[in-house]
């Protein structure tokens, strides 16, 4: 066998071991990224209109159902304002008339509810935490006895206010 011959069987040698099995090396490269997110405290606040009874100079009660509704764990703080009637106070509401007539009306008893409400003369709000559940209470006013008012209509704007 002439170096001639054994040429091509040296080459075809050569292309057929560099095509044989091999183990594969892999490779992998990785990343990492961080996640965050802010939920903010939201909350939603409900009032339903109120009437006194006809007033006849004797004691009239009534009560306003308020909602509030805040995500689970919003502190927040619920409170009434004096009203619109010019001179009114949280100690004394004033409707009014025709005339600009005033008919006081007071709050009476603190709110009765799940909710703490603070106690003391002129305290008109209450504190509490949310838990994504409507919690429903009611601002219960009282008009004052013996007022000596022109007959007619009076009304108020009462505002609720949720802050949280």
């Amino acid at each position: 066998m002439a170096i001639r011959d054994t040429i091509p069987v040296y080459v075809f040698w050569l292309l057929v071991s560099g095509l044989t099995l091999r183990p594969a090396v892999a490779a992998t490269a990785s990343a990492s990224f961080g996640v965050s997110a802010t939920v903010q405290a939201t909350c939603q606040a409900s009032a339903t209109a109120r009437g006194f009874r006809i007033f006849a100079g004797g004691t009239s009660n009534t009560a306003s159902p308020v909602s509030v509704t805040c995500n689970n764990g919003a502190q927040y703080n619920l409170s009434f304002n004096a009203g619109m009637g010019f001179g009114a106070n949280l100690a004394l509401r004033e409707m009014t008339g025709s005339s600009t007539a005033l008919l006081g009306n007071a709050l009476h008893s603190p709110l009765p509810s799940p909710i703490p409400r603070a106690q003391g003369a002129g305290a008109n709000n209450a504190n509490s935490t949310g838990n994504r559940n409507p919690e429903v209470l009611a601002d219960h006013d009282r008009i004052v006895t013996q007022q000596r008012v022109a007959a007619g209509a009076y009304f108020d704007t009462i505002i609720v206010t949720v802050t949280y």
